[in-house]
């Protein structure tokens, strides 16, 4: 039965079942009451009970009434005046990498990681190298998350930077953004980049002093044709361990959905069949990279669908069209505020398609109807994204197809409306308000480019939708530095990045609930605690919408419910 019909069809059936009799319609396997339950649901936007039963929400409303539904097989939980929010959903981020994450170096700089220079880098894959069960059984080294914008050196490692720590074995380094890496001369040998290597198109291979020589920095598509290649072939055991060691990370911060956000054929093959043998306990939508698969036969079964799988599904496909502002290689119209090294004084980073190359993929995805995920911070990005969309109308003809702009971090306030005229939805990513504000302002972009990233409040007043999404692994799922983020936009010096773009605490939860529901097609069954729909929730240790706006960042998660499944408990 369609997921969709059937929550319909339960709606119906309890509020006809209620208005014929005085009598509860049916008993709860679960009530939780005497709380602060935040409904996300604008007809009803605060309650202090919810009752549950199969999976969904049999009612919301005040302790007497919802405690009706009481027998004395219905497990009944006290919230002591806890907060209850509906469950969170990713608007974009990698599971498999989160997974992966897990299993490798942890690069990140302070408050995250051990890794402010590059001698504790060296040290934190030295000590990896030397207690990893990876590196023994795989023989190859990774570490994800080196920032190059937080290390006291204020460059990129190079090859002879990790020769130091070996020249044995391969060692690759990820970038925090995510779009480069480096290698050591091993792992450069291994993949066959020699000084006679061309840059690939949409990527750059770094170079040394004499302008051939990789110095081990691969930057995009040169980073990404050979790190996939020196990932081991996990075993079926490694890599169970693998995407639960991810999951635990979601589901401990309250995400009950994910994103899987640019799928490779593998992690297409092998997610499926994890989902029916072992399970996952939350749902995980899938967006393979379509430059990279093509027209794949598996876009085309079951699996491309509105409907979950064992609680998988592929939603749509993903495009990206250009790189990272704090690696630098996003496309700007305007130059880089202190353009990178080895670059001239026009420096506007590039494109990763030209139009030609991205029409086409577009063109398939629309053909065949696949909800498009496009990744765009530069402005330039947003620009071709906008064209290509306006030239490809006749093949929407006017269809709701939701696609969806990822990341827009330097959106430009004329953009706002062509993006909302064409129908394409914003996911903004007000992280690096954080993680990269000071570096933004101080080296990617300039003050006035700085204070309007992830630029929220022009959205809004536009009456547009938005989401805010973790872009996990490049940070960790942290839903309420997530939060905190979006409404107060302060850096890791707590200086202020843009006032005007604070978002209202409700706004922001709605960002990570009904409305990134919404981006996914999923507002008819998830997003807010509303009758009939998925009983996704969690309980925080305080209310977001009460506390002091600096403190929304300590909040704790204290359960993440899933499908009325707790999947997460810490005492409380």
């Amino acid at each position: 039965m369609n997921v969709f019909f059937k929550r319909s069809l339960s709606i119906v059936v309890v509020l006809f079942t209620a208005s014929c009799t005085q009598d509860p319609p049916s008993f709860a396997e679960s009530i939780y009451f005497n709380g602060n339950i935040i409904t996300i649901d604008d007809t009803n936007p605060f309650s202090s009970a919810i009752a549950i039963k199969n999976g969904l929400i049999l009612d919301v409303g005040n302790d007497q009434d919802i405690l009706m539904y009481r027998n004395t097989e219905t497990k009944v939980v006290d919230l002591n005046g806890k907060t209850v929010v509906p469950g969170f959903i990713d608007a974009h981020s990698h599971f498999g990498g989160v997974g992966t994450q897990a299993i490798v170096a942890n690069l990140l700089p302070v408050p995250d990681g051990p890794v402010n220079t590059i001698a504790d880098l060296q040290t934190t894959m030295r000590n990896y190298i030397q207690s990893s069960p990876i590196v023994k059984n795989y023989n190859v080294a990774i570490g994800f998350n080196y920032d190059d914008s937080q290390l006291t050196e204020k460059r990129h490692p190079t090859r002879h930077d990790l020769d130091a720590i070996s020249t044995s074995i391969p060692i690759v380094i990820m970038h925090q953004s995510g779009h480069l890496g480096v290698y050591n001369t091993k792992a450069l040998e291994l993949m066959g980049v020699t000084a006679e290597s061309k840059d690939p198109s949409g990527g750059v291979i770094g170079r040394e002093a004499d302008g051939k020589t990789p110095n081990g920095v691969m930057q995009e598509n040169a980073h990404f044709m050979i790190f996939y290649k020196l990932i081991p072939d996990f075993t079926e055991e490694d890599l169970v361990q693998l995407y639960k060691a991810g999951e635990y990370s979601y589901i401990s911060n309250g995400f009950t959905t994910v994103q899987e956000g640019k799928t490779d054929l593998a992690t297409l093959d092998v997610l499926p069949k994890m989902a029916e043998s072992v399970g996952f306990d939350i749902d995980i939508i899938s967006y393979p990279d379509i430059a990279a698969i093509g027209d794949a036969k598996i876009l085309h079964g079951k699996l491309m669908s509105r409907d979950y799988t064992h609680g998988f599904r592929m939603g749509g496909v993903k495009l990206t069209f250009d790189g990272s502002p704090q690696g630098k290689t996003a496309w700007f119209t305007q130059p880089y505020y202190k353009v990178p090294e080895g670059q001239n004084a026009e420096y506007l980073g590039y494109p990763a398609f030209s139009d030609e190359e991205a029409l086409k993929w577009m063109t398939l995805a629309f053909d065949n109807k696949w909800q498009l995920l496009v990744h765009t911070n530069g402005d330039a990005a947003i620009d071709q994204l906008i064209k290509l969309v306006e030239q490809l109308q006749p093949w929407l003809k006017n269809a709701d197809h939701r696609t969806v702009m990822i990341h827009g971090q330097f959106t430009r306030k004329d953009q706002v409306e062509q993006l909302k005229k064409l129908g394409i939805f914003p996911s903004l990513y007000p992280m690096h308000t954080f993680y990269w504000g000071d570096w933004h302002r101080d080296s990617v972009a300039g003050v006035e480019r700085a204070n309007n990233i992830s630029p929220s409040a022009w959205f809004l007043n536009e009456g547009m939708r938005l989401t805010i999404h973790s872009d996990s692994p490049v940070t960790f799922p942290n839903a309420m530095r997530l939060l905190d983020s979006a409404v107060n936009r302060t850096t890791r010096t707590n200086k202020m990045l843009g006032v005007e773009h604070q978002m209202e605490p409700l706004d922001a939860l709605k960002a990570i609930t009904l409305w990134s529901a919404y981006q996914h097609f999923e507002e008819q069954i998830k997003g807010s605690l509303e009758i009939g729909k998925q009983a996704d929730m969690v309980i925080l240790d305080k209310n977001p919408l009460t506390v002091p706006r600096a403190s929304i960042k300590d909040i704790k998660v204290l359960e993440t419910i899933n499908n009325g499944k707790s999947i997460f408990s810490i005492h409380y």
